[in-house]
């Protein structure tokens, strides 16, 4: 399907470098009117803050803008606690916070940090069960229960409950995940670095195929889109690299085209300028120039 005539949302990628001011960033981001900022999490990093306390000083620094992890590492991150940790943000933030989760992609990386090796199949199946334990926790109920290969919840009691409807968002690119994504999750949030344009329509068939064997809508699942690319003054360097109004092309074209409707810029060179021209030049253009699509 090439359209799914979902809202569009923009947010910025914060690479979560330590000496980068990155409270700044995420103030230029908020003031600027992005919807969403999203932070990748990878522990090992030596060179990065933690995810998740970065995201929590983000929320308390800012004012609207949403925040989520872009993708939290479930082999580092045991999901009940993950998933308290997220609703205890959304409670705190006013309801800004999601929850993009991925099933960990560096695995010796991992495994040297303390976590389980896991083979892709194992990897599967944990985030498989961990969508299970999430959702679990997120309802607040009593006596919770779940013997799964890889976690468990035994008589586990759950608070607090997140302060609105939390998305569940899945960083996934193969075949199980794809389809644990049409089935269970609230969105897809694949990167142009390595889903790129022309692979998406087969990646969209696989969610929609899973979301209506689930008796789902497939425009119920929401996809995001991390771009990595810059915003320049010169003639086009090839795909997201050149002027404002080559970027509004592009992503108009993968909204109406490719099913996107959420971007979230990763942006080479300077972060503030490429933030701001993202929020004042393309973002406005993408909206006038998909409702103008729509329209027809």
């Amino acid at each position: 399907m090439g359209d799914y005539g979902r809202p569009l949302e923009f947010g910025y990628f914060l690479v979560p470098n330590t000496a980068d001011p990155l409270l700044d960033l995420a103030r230029t981001a908020d003031r600027a009117g992005l919807d969403l900022i999203g932070v990748q999490d990878h522990p090992y990093q030596r060179r990065y803050v933690d995810t998740w306390t970065l995201l929590s000083m983000i929320a308390a620094v800012t004012e609207r803008v949403r925040v989520f992890p872009d993708v939290a590492n479930l082999p580092l991150r045991p999901p009940a606690v993950l998933a308290k940790a997220a609703a205890s943000l959304d409670v705190l933030s006013g309801g800004r916070a999601e929850l993009g989760l991925g099933a960990g992609g560096f695995r010796e990386a991992v495994h040297a940090f303390g976590g389980p090796h896991r083979s892709p199949r194992e990897a599967a199946d944990a985030l498989e069960e961990a969508v299970t334990v999430i959702k679990s926790i997120w309802s607040g109920e009593r006596n919770l229960r779940f013997d799964g290969e890889h976690y468990h919840l035994k008589g586990a009691k759950a608070g607090p409950v997140p302060a609105h409807r939390m998305e569940l968002w899945l960083g996934v690119g193969g075949p199980r995940g794809l389809a644990l994504a049409g089935r269970a999750a609230d969105g897809w949030v694949p990167s142009s670095s390595w889903a790129v344009p022309a692979r998406l329509p087969g990646m969209h068939a696989r969610i929609d195929a899973a979301a209506m064997e689930a008796d789902r809508d497939p425009a119920d699942v929401r996809r995001l889109y991390n771009v990595n690319g810059t915003i320049t003054d010169g003639p086009s360097e090839g795909f997201l690299r050149g002027p404002a109004s080559q970027w509004a092309d592009e992503l108009t074209d993968l909204a109406v085209g490719s099913g996107m409707d959420t971007f979230i810029l990763w942006p080479e060179g300077d972060q503030e300028t490429q933030i701001k021209r993202f929020a004042e030049e393309v973002a406005p253009a993408v909206r006038t120039q998909v409702a103008q699509e729509r329209g027809h």
